[in-house]
């Protein structure tokens, strides 16, 4: 739960600029103020002195506490590494370093240890025609430092053979290979679930990065109450390149905050959020999850008619959450595991990425009620006054943007996926069954 001792209050990312400023890239690193004498990039893949346009995740004693941004100047590195720290201590309300005791901060949740002898984590991977990302992802994966683990890539529906031979040259000894001619991300996911040997199964994208703590607070989560059945963590951006990518930043991301929660079936009555408990985007994402295998196998998987590669374009990762907590179990999230991910590049792509978020979302609403039609009535309860709240929850954050006007056409796009969500899903249900019946045939 969100703990009321835990008063820092989270940075979001700097607000794009107008369309008629010319854009400046920001260049994201990480700030430990353990040793602030050195910048990182994310991921795990070492030190930095960046000018520019700076965006930096700061930690103290590992956890991450928000984001800060700063100036510098090349050549300079010392300057802008001060600024950061100041802005640090001035934003994120960081003690002053002779008073910042180390251990777990207050209202830390996640803190348990890892045993030993901890439970093997199976890491999965999947892609589809994506070899340079692919590459630097499965190096920060295979940077983690918990020692109990597997990697699993799955190829999904590949073009050629450029991941097989990817993991056949430079990762055979450590990364398994697995290859899933029917495209859909759901039924990779699937895929991957069925060739895990670990006792907790860990998703990540192969255009996200992962922190060499990353597994580790993942088990430590679960080690801390067997009711936890799903665990989401931060997702922050790799890199912000581009207007697009900072735009995506700016209508939402994917980050939920630096504060841990847990949620229930019963938590809460929906009044912070008509649509709770079916809200579950507040949770996380499937680019950082991990679930117990035999809670997600028991499930019987994610839903293969939702997910990229189908109509639907998304929602496995929402369907599960969902399922989990309708279950009895409590989904997660903890903030100390991190992953960075890298946001799709241009205006056209973005817009592409909000529409497939509205279908995707109305799809898990719908395959939520098939899965459950009992549920159908609550839902019905809750549409109206939720759907109108999220509306003009998008409208007030595209307003505050550089951009409004591209992040008003963002929140109709998204509205307008949505709409369509409850179609995709019934085209994608009967065109697997229709391939089925054509497979037996």
């Amino acid at each position: 739960m969100m703990n009321g001792h835990d008063r820092r209050t989270p940075a979001a990312c700097p607000r794009p600029v107008a369309r008629t400023t010319p854009y400046t890239p920001a260049r994201v690193v990480e700030l430990d103020l353990d040793a602030p004498e050195q910048l990182c990039a994310p991921g795990g893949l070492g030190p930095v002195d960046p000018d520019g346009r700076v965006l930096a995740l700061v930690r103290l004693h590992g956890h991450p506490l928000g984001l800060v941004s700063a100036t510098g100047t090349a050549g300079d590195p010392a300057t802008l590494r001060r600024a950061l720290v100041a802005a640090a201590h001035r934003e994120l309300r960081v003690p002053a370093p002779s008073t910042a005791a180390p251990g777990p901060l207050p209202g830390r949740a996640g803190s348990a240890r890892v045993p030993a002898d901890g439970p093997t984590a199976t890491i999965i991977v999947c892609t589809r025609d994506r070899g340079p990302m692919l590459r630097e992802c499965l190096d920060s994966v295979l940077g983690t430092a918990y020692p109990h683990t597997e990697v699993i890539v799955v190829d999904n529906a590949p073009s050629d053979d450029v991941t097989r031979e990817l993991v056949r040259t430079c990762y055979a000894d450590r990364v398994r290979y697995v290859h899933e001619p029917v495209a859909g991300l759901a039924r990779a996911r699937n895929t991957g679930l069925a060739a895990a040997r670990g006792e907790i199964c860990a998703f990540t994208d192969d255009d996200a990065l992962v922190d060499p703590g990353w597994v580790t607070a993942m088990v430590a989560a679960f080690a801390s109450d067997d009711r936890i059945g799903c665990v989401t963590g931060l997702v922050l951006p790799a890199e912000l390149d581009t207007p697009a990518q900072e735009a995506f930043e700016s209508y939402g991301g994917y980050a939920k905050g630096f504060a841990p929660h847990d949620w229930t079936w019963h938590d809460g009555d929906g009044a912070d959020d008509p649509l709770l408990p079916f809200a579950v985007g507040r949770f996380g994402t499937g680019a950082n999850m991990a679930l117990r295998t035999e809670v997600i196998r028991g499930l019987g998987g994610f839903d293969e008619a939702t997910g990229a590669g189908t109509p639907t374009r998304g929602g496995e990762d929402l369907l599960a959450f969902f399922r989990v907590m309708e279950a009895g179990y409590t989904v997660a999230y903890r903030p100390d595991a991190v992953a960075w991910h890298r946001h799709r590049r241009t205006d056209a792509d973005l817009r592409n990425q909000i529409y497939g978020f509205g279908v995707g979302f109305g799809a898990y609403l719908t395959a939520a009620v098939v899965h459950r039609p009992r549920l159908i009535v609550p839902l019905a309860r809750r549409v109206p006054r939720g759907l109108h709240q999220w509306h003009s929850a998008r409208r007030t954050r595209s307003g505050t943007a550089g951009r409004a006007g591209e992040g008003l056409h963002l929140g109709r796009k998204e509205f307008q996926g949505l709409l369509y969500g409850p179609i995709s899903y019934l085209v994608s249900v009967r065109r697997r069954h229709t391939h089925r019946v054509e497979g037996m045939a």
